[in-house]
Formats: structure tokens, sequence, C-alpha cells
């Protein structure tokens, strides 16, 4: 029996749980970023949440975001570098990073051990904007609109702030392109 040529590791549903979220910026302000506060452990988090099944995950982002903070919003479409081929190319296409303008995939995905043999979560990260508020979020939240440089140094978690500035640089790379363009 042949091995794999990879390390890999396989999971069964039971020991795994996909979650979705979003980087949010106010479309009026563009320099601020939604971040949530848990005051029942004082921390400063990014909405973020588990993905129901039959849901994709694009609207597990959405759904959640909407639930935690109360703030309706849309995928923002990025130009960015994946993997992922497009719905254009070949089948038999090489699996080599690629840029495409307007996507609306996910950006990062986080995979986090869930420790003492629970298996993996996995937290797919989009990019958003904010449409309206709502209404109320989740009473445990308090949402909370900040400049993007100072949501990176209030951030409680530092994998949180890895995301946010990924997607700052995005986002900042998406502003440039149009302040350069006639």
């Amino acid at each position: 029996m042949a091995t794999t040529r990879w390390n890999s590791t396989l999971y069964s549903s039971e020991k795994f749980v996909e979650a979705c979220g979003a980087v949010v910026f106010n479309t009026e302000k563009p320099a601020q970023v939604l971040l949530l506060y848990y005051s029942a452990l004082d921390e400063w988090l990014l909405p973020k949440g588990r993905r129901n099944c039959n849901e994709s995950r694009k609207d597990a982002a959405i759904r959640e975001v909407r639930e935690e903070s109360g703030c309706a919003i849309r995928l923002r479409p990025i130009t960015m570098t994946t993997r992922a081929p497009s719905d254009l190319e070949a089948a038999d296409v090489k699996d080599i990073p690629r840029t495409y303008d307007s996507l609306t995939e996910a950006f990062m995905l986080d995979v986090r051990d869930l420790g003492k043999g629970n298996g993996v979560k996995l937290v797919w990260w989009f990019i958003a904007e904010l449409d309206s508020i709502a209404g109320d979020g989740e009473a445990q939240f308090e949402p909370k609109f900040f400049r993007g440089d100072e949501a990176v140094k209030i951030l409680t978690f530092q994998k949180d702030r890895d995301v946010l500035v990924k997607a700052l640089e995005l986002v900042g790379r998406a502003a440039d392109k149009t302040t350069r363009e006639p």
C-alpha cells in the first residue's frame, strides 16, 4: 500500500467545526473597522461564528456579523492572490497562486487545534462592507468602529490582529489602485 506524499490529518465530521467571520469596513468612513467588545471576558474581537449545516461560508459570515453586531453587510469584492482556479480556466490548470480581481472569496483561513483529541476549528475570513445598522446584535457584544491602525492595537488576540492586518493590506491595495487610475 502506498503512502501519501504530503503530511496529512483526516478529521471525521464530529472532529471539526467550521466558523466564518468578516472584517467589516464602514463604507462612509472607509478607514474604520468593526470590532466587538465582549465584556464578560474584557475582550475585543472580530465578528465570527459557526457555520450551520447546508449554509454556504459566505452566507454564514454575513449571518454571524448580523447576529453578533446588528450590522447588515455585503461581501466586498477585492483583488487577491489565491490558488483556487478561475471558473473560466480548464479543469487541469496548474496549481499555482494567481491574482484575480473582484473576488468575494475567503482571504484567510485559521486552523485552530481544539486540543485533547477534540479536533480542529476552521475559521474562514471574508472582507465586507457595512450596509446598515439593522438592529440589535447579541446582548453580550458591543459593536464599535475604529480606525484600522487603532483596531489592530485594540484586538485582544494576535490571530485576530493578523487577520485584520491582511484585510487592511488588501483593501489598501485596492484604494491605491483606484487613486492611481485616471
